[in-house]
């Protein structure tokens, strides 16, 4: 049975016109800027089409406020979707100019501090999972909401125009309906009380959009059919996500490259099979942060310890709750991530492809040397032997290095100290040079002195002996 037995078409009861003017009426009823969430998928390609077509029939003192579209990059998107988007956005831009049409496109991206890399490399946040999806909300949510809060402390209220479709999935069906405005085709927005959404094709059948996409020509001079070849073989889209009810993009052509939710990436392994084999590289690092995630790799790749520096036991008692990754494990993923840029880039040198920008590179190195005494500096020392040349990196007037290093280890080691209790502490107070109020570097202090410093076989020694004993 097919889709369009199932859901019977939109055009059944309404003619393109009727959609068309249904846009303009919208438009035109108040001042309210508009901002179109354009992901370069089928749904968000039909919505930004429609309202381009229908906004050029108004005569041209009509268009009388601002029309943003904004795409999200996360920075660790498939190369050829992001290029895809970015062309997208200069034709439209181009095309708007020529037709006098108010269409501003924006490329978003999150934060450095929020980047994927930053976290993951940096801070060693493990590869999201069901359970710990703390990528989203970085890197699509805050950058899209940013935004958003922009254009409201500019404006006081703003349209949100999402391409999103009842018949999607029965989740996107009851939000849809959850913030429905009786007797308007607006809704509500689920966070910003001064934003409202516009789905112009929220009753839209997918069989309607392909129809649409494939009769209607592209007004800035894309391709519609190059968006079959995307889809072929791939299970859907990755929206704009503006909330934390879209659903993971995992499994789309869309989404991010390094998404974990899923343990296949068939958006990768579908391009490949079409002929990009340069995606390769990408694939591997894909696969080997999903090999962390599995319960009897987990060991392996990241600390017995949690972020807060104590040791957990999982809530059904089988074995350590893992925090971080390892220092070690994010080196080699900083070096497998590097190691892809630059067999892309040999392979594809017209992409120019950064896999990791030189801002994220920095801020790892920050973090590394903040939150793992990495006195050796590191990061220097891997991107030079990985890419064969140096970047313009900061130098520090007054640092630890690893004489200094092996001078505390050995002095440690005489007095049974764990190495890294001193070069923390030692950390500390080369961070704290100048401040004058003392309580934050005593709290600081104190957070490192009361962390378990235990290896892992010492607390499951302790751990057997307590309940055998019977004693804590």
């Amino acid at each position: 049975m097919t889709d369009q037995t199932l859901n019977p078409s939109v055009f059944e009861t309404r003619k393109l016109k009727d959609i068309y003017q249904e846009i303009q009426a919208v438009y035109l009823s108040d001042q309210r800027p508009w901002v179109i969430g354009y992901s370069g998928g089928k749904d968000s390609t039909t919505a930004l089409q429609l309202i381009f077509y229908a906004l050029s029939q108004l005569p041209s003192d009509k268009r009388h406020k601002p029309i943003h579209v904004i795409s999200t990059d996360t920075l660790v998107e498939t190369p050829l979707i992001i290029d895809f988007i970015d062309n997208t956005h200069k034709r439209l831009s181009a095309k708007a100019k020529e037709d006098n049409l108010p269409f501003v496109a924006h490329r978003l991206t999150p934060l450095i501090a929020d980047s994927f890399w930053v976290n993951l490399i940096g801070k060693g946040y493990p590869a999201p999972s069901q359970r710990f999806r703390w990528c989203t909300e970085r890197l699509k949510i805050r950058p899209a909401n940013k935004f958003i809060t922009e254009q409201l402390s500019k404006y006081g209220e703003v349209v949100l125009i999402l391409g999103v479709r009842r018949q999607e999935s029965a989740t996107r069906a009851q939000v849809v309906s959850l913030y429905e405005i009786p007797n308007s085709v607006l809704s509500r927005h689920s966070t910003f009380s001064g934003a409202f959404v516009y789905t112009p094709i929220k009753e839209w059948s997918i069989d309607d959009v392909w129809s649409y996409l494939l009769q209607v020509p592209s007004p800035w001079g894309n391709d519609n059919r190059d968006l079959v070849a995307l889809y072929r073989t791939a299970d859907g889209e990755c929206p704009l996500v503006v909330d934390d009810t879209t659903p993971t993009c995992g499994n789309s052509r869309f989404g991010c490259w390094v998404c974990t939710l899923v343990t296949e990436d068939k958006s990768l392994k579908a391009l490949m099979d079409s002929g990009e084999t340069w995606l390769m590289p990408l694939l591997k690092i894909h696969d080997f942060l999903v090999q962390t995630q599995t319960p009897e790799n987990k060991c392996l790749y990241r600390e017995h310890k949690r972020k807060d520096g104590k040791i957990w036991l999982k809530t059904n008692g089988s074995g350590i709750s893992r925090g971080p990754y390892k220092f070690e494990t994010r080196k080699r993923i900083l070096t497998m991530v590097l190691e892809a840029q630059k067999e892309v880039n040999t392979k594809k040198p017209e992409l120019k492809l950064q896999l990791i920008l030189p801002e994220e590179l920095s801020e790892i190195r920050r973090l590394w040397k903040v939150n793992e005494s990495d006195w050796e500096d590191s990061l220097p020392k891997i991107y030079r032997e990985t890419m064969g040349s140096d970047l313009d990196w900061v130098r520090d007037d007054i640092n630890f290095s690893i004489t200094e290093k092996n001078l505390l280890s050995d002095i440690a080691a005489k007095h049974n100290v764990p190495p890294a209790v001193p070069m923390r502490l030692m950390d500390i107070a080369l961070q704290s040079k100048g401040m004058s109020k003392r309580a934050a570097i005593y709290k600081k202090i104190n957070r490192i002195l009361s962390e378990d410093w235990r290896s892992e076989e010492e607390f499951l020694n302790d751990l057997e002996k307590e309940k055998t004993t019977g004693v804590q």
